[in-house]
């Protein structure tokens, strides 16, 4: 027999990563050790001090029971503890916080809780691909484009969403620091951003994965620095870049408690929770911070990271591309217009002499024109990098 896709996974753009992949292991297979600069994976080990707490708790027994679907209560404790003095919010960690399985998870079942058939859904445009793909897609959703412009900071213009679609939106996305531009926002625009959702009820989904991840003076703030439990909005967080566990797959959503309670009620129909000896090692993780600061441990991996930035903007910049530091993530946005139209195209360039980039297309259609940066390899691999794509600019 034939085997056909649900119309919703056809409706799924051509996932160019995996393109990517294809040409890297072409060249991989030919001899060239590559360098790969695409996707976000920190490189540094996790700290000693949790993965000793991670191998403590993954050998007691009692630890591998099924957990809670929302969440372990001490969990949940701590992450409104964590909240509470990073933020000056006031959570209550029963109803306003879940546990979910990394970001990325709580952002695509998120989609299942609240978009029906023809629902719109404004995503950034270059996004974060789970927005559009995973969240609306696969929920039968509509996703409209919310343009992120250079000479608008990459920041959404409010304004210009057209009426019928605000007035039919049932949800937006927001991610600042931003993925995969390295934009950061004020509070000023999250202030305008609540007022958006509030009048037009919408539910406001703010992915703040990087807060941690900022450089110089700046601090992100969370939107509940602004908006209260009784605004339609939520917002996500992960361990996976502040305490380098990309792996253990972990992370939180906290929010009003009808939106928390919906992402709840999908949840308990697709996954059994996360194993409590990841809950726990996650509790150390988020008790290394004493107050609103960063720990010596977060800084260490911000401070590496800035540094591999420094090297890597400079080096750009000297090859003649316009390459600017951002105040948040560890990704360089980089206008490529002048040197070559098509951001593929770059790419395969910088694949050719085994350099591995992420082309702005893959992150949306005003992604076209740019290519994306992470800085997960070494200094010397980045001197390496820009070495070779000395060879094609």
């Amino acid at each position: 027999m034939r085997i056909n896709y649900a119309k919703r996974l056809n409706r799924m753009p051509r996932y160019i990563f995996a393109e990517l992949d294809k040409l890297k292991e072409d060249k991989k297979k030919k001899g060239m050790q590559m360098i790969s600069l695409a996707v976000g994976d920190p490189d540094i080990p996790t700290s000693k001090f949790i993965l000793d707490a991670l191998v403590k708790e993954a050998a007691d027994p009692k630890n591998h029971n099924y957990p809670s679907y929302s969440g372990e209560g001490f969990y949940k404790e701590a992450v409104t503890k964590w909240m509470n003095k990073r933020f000056g919010t006031n959570l209550n960690a029963g109803a306003n916080v879940i546990a979910t399985i990394g970001a990325k998870e709580g952002i695509a079942n998120i989609g299942r809780a609240f978009v029906d058939f023809n629902d719109i859904v404004l995503c950034p445009d270059p996004g974060y691909p789970v927005y559009a793909n995973g969240t609306v897609i696969l929920s039968d959703g509509i996703a409209v484009k919310m343009p992120l412009f250079e000479e608008n900071n990459f920041l959404p213009d409010f304004d210009a969403i057209k009426k019928n679609d605000a007035k039919k939106a049932k949800l937006m996305f927001l991610n600042y620091p931003n993925n995969p531009t390295g934009a950061v926002c004020e509070k000023k625009f999250l202030e305008n951003a609540l007022d958006f959702a509030n009048e037009h009820e919408i539910i406001l989904a703010y992915d703040n994965a990087y807060s941690e991840f900022t450089f110089g003076d700046y601090i992100a703030p969370s939107i509940f620095e602004i908006a209260d439990l009784n605004d339609p909005v939520i917002e996500f967080h992960s361990f996976s870049k502040t305490f380098c566990m990309t792996g253990d797959r972990i992370g939180f959503a906290v929010g009003n408690a009808d939106i928390i309670s919906g992402l709840g009620k999908t949840k308990e129909n697709i996954d059994s929770g996360i194993p409590v000896y990841i809950q726990k090692t996650a509790v150390v993780a988020l008790e290394s911070y004493k107050d609103a600061n960063r720990p010596v441990e977060v800084k260490k991996i911000i401070n590496e990271y800035s540094k591999r930035a420094d090297v890597l903007v400079k080096g750009l910049n000297a090859l003649g591309l316009k390459a600017n530091k951002p105040k948040g993530t560890f990704y360089i946005w980089v206008n490529i217009k002048e040197k070559c139209l098509d951001c593929m195209d770059f790419v395969k360039r910088a694949i050719s002499v085994g350099v591995v980039i992420a082309p702005g297309i893959g992150f949306g259609e005003y992604g076209e024109g740019y290519v994306r940066f992470a800085v997960i390899e070494n200094e010397d691999k980045i001197k390496e990098a820009l070495e070779r794509l000395s060879k094609i600019l």
